[in-house]
C-alpha cells in the first residue's frame, strides 16, 4: 500500500475537520488527576464504560489522596464492569499514592515522569499532555492506528511507527485535532469490520477504498 501525497493528506485533514468540528476527548473529568485516571482506565475499554464507573468513583474519591487510602478490593468493586479491572485497580492505587506523596497531588506535565507512573504508557501520557496540558500530541489508540493506515495517511505495522510517521506527515499544529478526528471517524464511520465507505466524506482520497474500486 502506498500513502497519500502531501496535498491529499491536507485535503483529508481539512475534510475531517469539517466532518467533526466538535471532536474532543470523550472521557468525563473535572481535574487533571481525574483525566489521568480516566485515560488509564480506558485501555482496551470503551470511553462510555469508563464514564459510567468514574462517575461514582470521582464523586466519592475525587483526588489522589482519597483514592490512595482505598484498598485494591474497594477499587475493584467500583470499576469491575470494565476490562482488566484487577490490574487497573492495582495500578490506580499505586498511581494515586505516587501522585499524592511525590507530586503533592498534582499530575506531572513531563512525559518522562508520566510514563514512570503505574499503568501509564506512551498513549496515555500523550493524551494527558495533549488534552490536559494543551501540548500538540498524536496519541495512537486502536482507532487512530486502524484509520490512519487504512486511508493511507501512513503505512506502518505497529503503533509506535504509526505515531512517528504521523508526526512527520501532519503539521505539528494539527496533531491534537487530527488525533481526535481520527478517533471520531473510527467510531462513527470507519468501523474495523464494516467501514461505511458509501457514506464516508474522505472516501475519494482513501487508499483502501480506491483498491476496492479497482478490484471491483
Amino acid at each position: 500500500m502506498t500513502i497519500l501525497s502531501r496535498v491529499e493528506i491536507i485535503n483529508v485533514l481539512d475534510k475531517l475537520d469539517e466532518m467533526y468540528p466538535n471532536a474532543e476527548c470523550a472521557l468525563n473529568y473535572n481535574s487533571m488527576f481525574q483525566l489521568l485516571v480516566a485515560v488509564v482506565l480506558s485501555a482496551q475499554t470503551t470511553d462510555k464504560s469508563v464514564n459510567i464507573v468514574t462517575k461514582e468513583l470521582f464523586e466519592k474519591y475525587p483526588g489522589a489522596y482519597e483514592i490512595s487510602n482505598l484498598t485494591e478490593e474497594e477499587i475493584q468493586t467500583m470499576i469491575k464492569r470494565i476490562g482488566m479491572y484487577k490490574t487497573k485497580s492495582k495500578n490506580l492505587l499505586k498511581l494515586s499514592q505516587i501522585i499524592h506523596e511525590k507530586y503533592d497531588g498534582q499530575v506531572p506535565d513531563n512525559y518522562d515522569e508520566l510514563i514512570e507512573l503505574p499503568g501509564v504508557g506512551r498513549k496515555t501520557a500523550n493524551v494527558v499532555l495533549s488534552v490536559g496540558f494543551g501540548e500538540q500530541r498524536i496519541a495512537v489508540d486502536t482507532h487512530v492506528f486502524r484509520v490512519a493506515n487504512r486511508i493511507g495517511l501512513v503505512c506502518e505495522k505497529d503503533v509506535l511507527k504509526t505515531e512517528l510517521a504521523l508526526m512527520k506527515v501532519i503539521p505539528e499544529n494539527r496533531w491534537t485535532n487530527t488525533h481526535h478526528c481520527l478517533i471520531w471517524h473510527g467510531r462513527k464511520c470507519c468501523d474495523a469490520r464494516k467501514p461505511n465507505c458509501s457514506e464516508c466524506g474522505i472516501s475519494k482520497w482513501c487508499i483502501s477504498n480506491k483498491e476496492v474500486e479497482l478490484k471491483g
